[in-house]
């Protein structure tokens, strides 16, 4: 039987890749590794205090000696020696940081140091340093939560009772997430955010994130359901933390035909101006909107946790509500906390929500139950369509989200959940910048010709190179599916061996997956975010559940880290 729409049952320059033998499978698979590589390229934030910052002060309780007033002395006494501290700090991870020290005395000094990391806690070390040299040596901290933290280096000679000190403020690559009620903060037809006037061809939207709605200023990332509308002609829309980044993307964000209204869910980092840049790459103008479900700072709030894909509601068959069509203009509520891997007390959910079977133009809204509908989508449809959306919705005190059928005719609903945050979950997102493309299969890659997945074929990445002990909980991925020859829908999956297995030829196939993270009609290109662990080996498998072959784009635009 030919594949139209969700499972039943449940349902764009490229990095470096190497290939690898593939594994016996139905029709492969075909085999990249690009994400380990690509990681290691990212830049992290670093923090600089130079050694002419360095405050020379006696030592308490010692008696210094006689010598001309050295730097940071108030002048009431003078010092022997003049010790410099030079400080240069990298967040290497989502909680940990490296400082690299550089001790500059100007005499051979016995130096005790101590590195005050702001959050109570202290290492130490002990070295001798001629006159003219330099110690320079790095120490690595984890923190135990996100944060910004000032770091105090304090070096001391006891025999010539002089000390220098100098700090420096860091904060940690990662960031955690607060739910934000589903909000419009962008809306071109009304003038939200962004002058009342389409965006023009190859033209840029700046938005500014800094202080809209109730997102504080400081926010890492954003979680934005962005809508193209009204669309003159075919393009795709971009989203960076530059408007340079944003007019010169290698990837995108959604696609989209002539008269086509599509959704996306992007997870967009801010840039150091507080806005994001939207950049209209098509050849006619289109209307944008944007809603804000939630942000990513670098304080407490609540880590991520992914889960095997799973089905929570399916109005076909009955689970999770009742079973029919839901009604036009009416909704229901479905219980996430407390099943499918779910604990209570979380505070969102990410979610794959489809609509399927509408029988008139529309959309649904997910929000947390409990409160008014409110007048965001979530996914757009038109009569006939299958449309599935990457979601993060607020989950209410109770546990429950609603989703409501915006159209005013029935629509089936198939609700997928792929994970949570709440306060007790440590990994935190790190996100990447500029999106990073991972793979392209129309391009050739290393020893991986150019070439789509095969029908119901799948495509086997490798996020985290060889490695028995993945760093990465879960990966921010947009997938995007072109060149598409008959209709057919995306899996995405965790692969449950270790990229050796496919180096040396004894792969086991994995369970082929019934969960959809979007879906496809012939001709159409089609993206949506796929947030998904890499399972014990750091890889993940992306599915061709059509019976035509499809080319595959994969861009990475964070990842989740409790490191």
């Amino acid at each position: 039987m030919a594949s139209s729409g969700i499972a039943q049952a449940a349902g764009p320059a490229s990095a470096p890749a190497k290939s690898a033998p593939a594994g016996s499978a139905p029709t492969g698979p075909a085999a990249g590794s690009a994400g380990a590589d690509a990681i290691k390229k990212l830049p992290g934030k670093t923090f600089d205090s130079p050694a002419d910052r360095t405050v020379t002060s006696p030592v308490p309780g010692e008696q210094a000696g006689q010598a001309a007033p050295a730097q940071g002395d108030t002048g009431t006494r003078k010092l022997s020696a003049v010790i410099g501290v030079g400080l240069h700090a990298t967040a290497a991870s989502a909680h940990g940081i490296d400082l690299e020290t550089k001790l500059f005395p100007t005499d051979t000094s016995n130096l005790a140091v101590t590195i005050a990391w702001g959050d109570g806690t202290t290492s130490t070390f002990n070295t001798t340093v001629g006159g003219g040299g330099n110690d320079t040596r790095v120490t690595k901290h984890k923190y135990a939560t996100v944060g910004v933290f000032d770091i105090k280096v304090t070096a001391k000679e006891a025999s010539q009772g002089v000390q220098g000190s100098n700090q420096v403020t860091v904060g940690t690559l990662g960031a955690e997430f607060t739910p934000h009620t589903p909000t419009r903060v962008l809306d071109t037809r009304s003038g939200v955010g962004a002058a009342a006037a389409k965006v023009g061809a190859r033209s840029t939207v700046a938005l500014k994130i800094d202080g809209a709605a109730q997102i504080p200023v400081g926010a890492y990332a954003v979680v934005l359901n962005v809508t193209v509308t009204n669309a003159d002609g075919p393009g795709h829309i971009s989203v960076q933390p530059t408007k340079s980044s944003a007019e010169n993307a290698t990837t995108s964000n959604l696609n989209f035909t002539a008269g086509q209204t599509v959704p996306n869910l992007v997870v967009a980092t801010v840039g150091n101006d507080g806005y994001v840049y939207l950049f209209n790459a098509g050849w006619q103008s289109v209307d944008l909107l944007a809603d804000v479900t939630g942000y990513f700072t670098p304080q407490t709030a609540s880590g991520y946790k992914s889960v095997t894909q799973s089905r929570v509601v399916d109005t076909r068959s009955g689970l999770g509500t009742a079973q029919g069509p839901v009604a036009g203009q009416s909704g229901f509520d479905v219980a996430i906390a407390g099943r499918n891997g779910v604990p209570y007390g979380v505070t969102a959910v990410a979610l794959n929500l489809t609509v399927t079977n509408p029988q008139d133009a529309g959309h649904l809204t997910a929000y947390p139950s409990g409160q008014a509908a409110p007048t965001t989508s979530s996914v757009n449809f038109t009569a006939g369509q299958t449309v599935a959306n990457a979601v993060i919705v607020p989950v209410s005190a109770d546990g429950k989200v609603s989703i409501r059928n915006g159209s005013w005719h029935p629509a089936d609903v198939v609700l997928d959940v792929v994970g949570y945050y709440t306060p007790t979950s440590r990994s935190a997102l790190v996100p990447v910048g500029v999106p990073v493309r991972l793979l392209d299969t129309r391009v050739p890659d290393g020893n991986r010709p150019a070439a789509p997945v095969p029908a119901r074929g799948y495509f086997v990445l490798g996020l985290e190179g060889d490695t028995t002990t993945p760093e990465v909980d879960g990966w921010v991925l947009n997938t995007t599916v072109t060149n598409t020859k008959g209709p057919g829908f995306l899996s995405v999956d965790p692969d449950p061996n270790y990229w050796s297995n496919y180096q040396n030829g004894n792969a086991v196939v994995p369970n082929r997956p019934v969960s959809s993270t979007l879906n496809w009609t012939a001709g159409a290109t089609v993206p949506n975010v796929a947030q998904t662990s890499g399972g014990k080996g750091g890889i993940v498998d992306f599915w061709n559940q059509g019976w035509e072959d499809a080319d595959l784009l994969v861009d990475l635009l964070g990842y989740y880290e409790s490191n």
